[in-house]
């Protein structure tokens, strides 16, 4: 079983998730974080650790938002490694919470 990143952390990209992965399993882009299933180990440390709630196991991914699971698995193929914490985005929160954000995904 795997982690994945969801809608609500598009716009938002906080990176608390990052430092607390033993693993180094996420990947970022331009405004949005993915864990690459294949990397992680299931351990659970990033779930509580994203301020958007925006981290789920796989067996519980919330009605409506199943496409992250591909979308996690695809874009960790190509976007960098990230490490570290860096700041959120400048806007992150004015759009924590705002629902069916996948439009403004940018890859």
């Amino acid at each position: 079983m795997t982690f994945i990143v969801g809608d609500n952390c598009i716009k938002c990209k906080y990176t608390d998730c990052v430092e607390v992965c033993p693993v180094d399993c996420f990947y970022e882009g331009p405004n949005f974080l993915v864990i690459h299933p294949d990397e992680c180990i299931d351990c659970a440390l990033c779930e509580p650790e994203c301020p958007a709630g925006a981290i789920f196991a796989e067996d519980e991914i919330p009605a409506g938002q199943e496409v992250y699971l591909e979308l996690n698995a695809e874009l960790a193929e190509v976007w960098d490694n990230i490490t570290e914490k860096k700041e959120p985005l400048p806007d992150a929160a004015e759009w924590d919470g705002k629902p069916n954000k996948l439009q403004y995904l940018e890859r």
